[in-house]
């Protein structure tokens, strides 16, 4: 194999380990450079919130909205920073999942969505995505079983 689209390249880059796909949900394990410890999820959304919260405590991509909630913000800004590395590029591109491996590169948190890359490193293969959506879409259909139906929901 080539291996040619292995790289990390960005600060906020993060080795994406499927373990479990049912449908559009999976579950799995991801890394990055700054946590030695994988940070587990069960379900895609959980996977979201968490890439999400990884990127605003590193302040990387920033993103071009703002965050709205219902509570009342608190005043003081929390300091963001990257903090050490705890991971080389190497030990990160050493983490495999079970049904799929993903380098997930994201350059852009514009329209209140994520725009960037994302290289599924059994097939050595690189795509862009335009949305979340788009990215979900990618990887579910690197690790949907052939034959297997997706899930319909009853109305």
């Amino acid at each position: 194999m080539d291996r040619s689209q292995w790289y990390i390249g960005t600060p906020n880059g993060i080795i994406l380990c499927v373990d479990c796909a049912a449908g559009r949900q999976i579950s799995g394990r991801f890394y990055n450079r700054y946590e030695r410890e994988p940070t587990e999820f069960s379900n895609t959304e959980q996977m979201l919130f968490q890439f999400e919260s990884f990127f605003d405590r590193i302040g990387f991509p920033y993103p071009s909205t703002a965050e709205r909630i219902f509570q009342k913000k608190i005043r003081e800004k929390e300091k963001r920073r990257k903090g050490a590395e705890e991971m080389s590029d190497q030990e990160l591109l050493k983490k495999h999942g079970e049904l799929g491996t993903f380098i997930v590169r994201v350059q852009h948190r514009q329209n209140s969505s994520w725009q960037g890359r994302i290289t599924w490193m059994e097939e050595d293969r690189t795509l862009c995505f335009r949305s979340v959506w788009e990215m979900i879409k990618l990887i579910a259909s690197a690790v949907e079983t052939p034959g297997e139906e997706p899930e319909e929901k009853e109305p």
